[in-house]
């Protein structure tokens, strides 16, 4: 009988409650009659339109990629730029600054001739040749002096050069999207990846491409984790990455209508919080990124435990190692103290590495590893229906120069494991002894690790892109850094050679003394535009800013007297 009771009082219950219900929402829709009954209809049709329309607005918000805050102050700064007399000012500053732009990109060309259309004969070959050297010409050799940040990363040895123009000379027509036409190349492809894989302690299972630089390496991973997301069915996959991760995971997401979920780094080491990672993970979250290092601050972040994470939660982690890719699998890991970072870490599915930085190979070649081919089959693309035949390619390209293959594997097979650890020790002992070296100037203060291949500092006693433009003038090129401000410099093996790092950081004395004595003067030229950018913040103004930037590079010289090569 107790269990019939029971149900009988549940039902009684559940009854009275919905009654309560019915008789609570009466009442409701009582009071809200009777407060707008007061209120015209035409106005509470406006604020109902109003309200609808803000409804879909916040809609749209949520799909986007951008953030609700970043999307709505966007908004903002279009209607203020809508004015005229606001515009109007603008395009004046953006006008000076593509002007002064201009000159800079420009002001090594004194060849005096510039080809904008076809010669109605061709040229001879010594005459073709005599303009490749006054082009040649107009490059500044500083970067084998070691005075440039990063850019070239081989000191260019004869020998090395001499490799590579008998492999130029038999690979210059070669196509890997040809393989049976091409078969050198195509195993020569296969070589440089079953190396790399070995390199970053890959099984059996691992496997990947190569890419035409870390940029294409990085945007081929987020393509194959993304399509893997959509195979389980993910609509909106994201990706959470530190804010220190290189811009080419942001314009992967473009290109993917990928969302991107940023992390700040921590400022005491500059490196991502893994708890901030795993509070990130959500069903829509279609992979994790790591460096090693990051480019701005030369800091690995905590990849053991991201890497333990993203296999809890079967999330792929990423750990991009365009810049250690080449120098970490050289160094002996308790000497140097370096953690693990690779396949050897179970929830490590995908990996970058630039063979063209490190690996000291002719621009640009890369790879993209995957720990098996689950993944690598993500990255392909096919078309089985194609008129003109199934077609398949591994890459984002078709067609592909076999030569930048072929001088990546020759590079590799040249420099074999001993050189590689030889220049590996070398470039990391000398950017510790830089690092030590900025340590003891008061006025600067270091940024992150800065203790495998990049040296980064800032300063908050001086202004630091003044120090950057004087170095400048020196001719040291630093890399600017912004949010926060700072420098960096990117250690090849030309800042390996004698005396230059003693005279960088005499130099560095020097000018932090200079300004410490004349507090009142300001940084020009590059670095001030750097300075002012960041301090807007409308940064639609400073993508208008790199777009005349990225203009000029293509446009003719403005203030030499040119011959017009017809």
């Amino acid at each position: 009988m107790i269990p019939r009771i029971d149900h009988y009082l549940k039902m009684e219950i559940a009854k009275n409650f919905l009654l309560l219900s019915g008789e609570t929402l009466q009442i409701f829709a009582h009071l809200v009659e009777k407060q707008l009954q007061d209120i015209e209809k035409s106005h509470l049709l406006v604020a109902t339109l109003f309200l609808t329309f803000l409804i879909t607005l916040f809609g749209r918000f949520r799909d986007a990629r951008k953030s609700i805050t970043t999307v709505v102050k966007d908004k903002f700064f279009k209607v203020v730029r809508s004015i005229p007399y606001v515009q109007k000012k603008i395009d004046e500053e953006i006008e000076k600054i593509r002007v002064d732009l201009s000159h800079s990109i420009h002001a090594s060309d004194n060849s005096g001739v510039f080809c904008s259309k076809l010669p109605e004969m061709g040229m001879k070959t010594e005459q073709v040749v005599e303009m490749a050297d006054l082009y040649t010409k107009m490059e500044s050799p500083k970067y084998l002096e070691g005075r440039v940040s990063g850019a070239v990363f081989s000191d260019e040895s004869e020998e090395e050069m001499k490799v590579y123009t008998e492999v130029f000379k038999r690979f210059a027509w070669s196509n890997p999207l040809w393989p049976k036409l091409f078969p050198g190349v195509r195993k020569m492809e296969a070589e440089v990846i079953r190396m790399c894989c070995d390199l970053m302690n890959g099984g059996e299972e691992a496997c990947g491409t190569m890419s035409t630089g870390g940029s294409m390496s990085i945007i081929l991973a987020c393509l194959a984790h993304r399509n893997r997301a959509y195979k389980r069915g993910v609509t909106k996959p994201e990706i959470i990455l530190p804010s220190s991760a290189h811009a080419a995971f942001y314009k992967a997401a473009e290109l993917f209508c990928m969302h991107v979920v940023e992390i700040p780094v921590e400022k005491k080491d500059h490196k991502v919080d893994p708890r901030k990672i795993k509070k990130s993970i959500n069903k829509n979250t279609a992979m994790i990124v790591g460096s090693t290092p990051n480019f701005p601050y030369g800091s690995m972040d905590d990849i053991e435990t991201i890497s333990e994470i993203a296999y809890k939660y079967d999330v792929p982690l990423h750990v991009d190692a365009c810049l250690g890719g080449f120098i970490l699998p050289f160094l002996n890991a308790s000497e140097y103290e370096i953690p693990k970072f690779d396949f050897r870490l179970r929830g490590v599915c995908s990996m970058s590495a630039d063979t063209h930085k490190y690996g000291l190979t002719p621009k640009g070649s890369s790879v993209v590893l995957y720990k098996s081919k689950e993944y690598l089959h993500n990255q392909y693309f096919c078309h089985t229906d194609w008129q003109g035949g199934i077609y398949a390619s591994p890459t984002l390209e078709g067609s592909r120069a076999g030569v930048n293959i072929a001088l990546c594997w020759a590079t590799m097979l040249y420099h074999g494991k001993s050189s590689y650890e030889q220049k590996a020790r070398a470039v990391v002992d000398t950017t510790r002894k830089i690092r030590d070296g900025i340590k003891n100037i008061p006025e600067l203060k270091l940024q992150g690790a800065s203790d495998i291949c990049i040296v980064s500092f800032t300063s908050d006693k001086i202004d630091i892109h003044r120090f950057q433009d004087m170095m400048n003038r020196r001719e040291w090129q630093l890399s600017a850094l912004q949010f926060p401000s700072g420098v960096h410099l990117m250690v090849t093996l030309n800042h390996t050679k004698e005396g230059v790092v003693d005279e960088f950081l005499s130099d560095c004395r020097e000018v932090v003394k200079n300004i410490v004595d004349n507090p009142s003067k300001k940084a020009e030229g590059a670095a001030a535009l750097y300075g002012m950018a960041q301090k807007i913040p409308d940064r639609s103004i400073v993508r208008e800013f790199a777009n005349a930037y990225l203009d000029t590079c293509y446009s003719e010289p403005p203030f030499v007297k040119k011959t017009r090569l017809e």
